[in-house]
């Protein structure tokens, strides 16, 4: 999108203390875990920007414009709410006019991370393979008459992810409004090309020292001007969703479009205090949400995998908090769908059960099992309406029940 397009509902232009956010975020440096004995790669954001960008332009992808995106935009754009940013997620819109550009990419980027090596390590023998190993979280690229886009994620033990994602084109770019977010970096990547010229005369006086001094001198002396900063809301209103992002309220667009993640993206919205927008119309978002989990993820093995990798992914730091996450999809899956069989969707219930149990266990909240004794499943025609699961000795702590079989490992107390 052209800037002079900023009076467009859909675009809004920075204030200066958004700004001066903005421009935190992108020079603190983010660290780069290696895998086994490879070193933490210490890079700030603007960096990585510039060298990832100038190199594909190099290589002849034309890239339109970079863009800031998800929960990082908007914290950028909302501080006062408390909400915490995750991943760092950057948007380059790139030109994909055939397959083989997904592999340019590909080497840009992983022949980029080498540059920020430490001093001191041998990059002669070290590979774009290696580099892969070492430093890639995930990779996903996608191809097809509608979408052209590829992800790569770099890694951080802490969850704050660096996500590279190069868009061609892509239907659906927002799941709620308040990530629909994104802010528009062109113009502060043009005033750190400025800043750098200008601050070259340091850099020599300073080249004695490290790069962390360099830095923390710059920092020291640097005053950031007047920029004009353009931030675009892909739900189309851009003051409708900051304020659903101010008072943390849940509203989408066209909610049929959206991918079967979003269910587990909405019941983390729940878990984290944000509210409905309309209560008359979140019952159909939710059966919306339910029916594309389901069909994206048919199998209850897979639907295993997507919910455990979505606690890896979004609870680093917050292991408290993955118990209530998991009883709140549950509830939501429970009330709101309606495209699966009796039978499926209780395979579904009793699985997303049993991992909220093991997670009671990782926390030692679950009773010790000897207090516990188990019984087997009744047969069909046990009519004993006193009948019980589980049974469990008075004056000990009580146990979860849930109205399907459960297995419990009697030594460790998990399911």
């Amino acid at each position: 999108m052209k800037m002079e397009l900023s009076t467009d509902r859909r675009f809004h232009n920075l204030t200066q203390e958004q700004v001066q956010t903005l421009d935190r975020v992108l020079t603190e440096a983010i660290p780069i875990h290696g895998r086994g004995n490879f070193p933490t790669l210490e890079v700030r954001p603007r960096d990585i920007i510039h060298v990832v960008r100038n190199r594909l332009v190099e290589k002849e992808i034309q890239v339109r414009d970079v863009r800031l995106n998800g929960s990082t935009a908007s914290h950028v754009l909302v501080r006062e709410n408390g909400s915490n940013y995750k991943d760092l997620d950057i948007i380059f819109g790139v030109e994909l006019a055939k397959q083989e550009d997904f592999q340019i990419i590909k080497d840009v980027v992983l022949g980029c991370l080498v540059d920020f090596l430490p001093q001191g390590v041998n990059k002669d023998k070290i590979t774009v393979l290696t580099m892969k190993e070492a430093y890639v979280q995930k990779m996903v690229k996608v191809f097809n008459e509608h979408d052209r886009w590829s992800l790569i994620s770099l890694s951080n033990n802490r969850g704050k992810n660096v996500e590279l994602k190069f868009v061609n084109s892509l239907r659906r770019q927002f799941e709620f409004s308040v990530d629909s977010f994104q802010i528009i970096l062109d113009r502060m990547l043009e005033f750190y090309l400025e800043e750098d010229r200008s601050q070259a005369a340091e850099f020599v006086i300073l080249d004695n020292k490290d790069a962390s001094s360099r830095a923390e001198v710059v920092a020291q002396t640097r005053e950031l001007p007047h920029i004009t900063v353009v931030a675009e809301s892909m739900y189309g209103d851009f003051e409708q969703a900051m304020d659903h992002l101010r008072y943390r309220l849940i509203a989408t667009r066209n909610p049929e479009e959206i991918r079967g993640g979003g269910l587990l993206k909405y019941s983390n919205l729940l878990v984290r205090d944000y509210k409905p927008a309309s209560e008359t119309e979140i019952k159909t978002l939710e059966r919306y949400m339910c029916s594309r989990f389901f069909i994206d993820f048919p199998d209850v093995s897979e639907q295993q995998r997507k919910i455990e990798s979505y606690l890896r992914n979004h609870f680093i730091g917050e292991e408290s908090s993955k118990y209530d996450y998991l009883m709140t999809l549950r509830r939501v899956v429970n009330e709101s769908t309606v495209c699966l069989m009796g039978h499926e969707r209780r395979q579904t219930l009793n699985m997303i059960t049993v991992l909220a149990l093991k997670v009671l266990g990782e926390q030692n909240v679950i009773p010790n099992t000897s207090n516990v004794t188990c019984f087997y499943q009744p047969a069909p025609y046990v009519s004993d309406n006193n009948f019980s699961n589980y049974y469990i000795p008075q004056g000990q702590p009580p146990l979860i029940y849930h109205p399907y079989p459960l297995h419990i490992h009697m030594l460790t107390g998990l399911v």
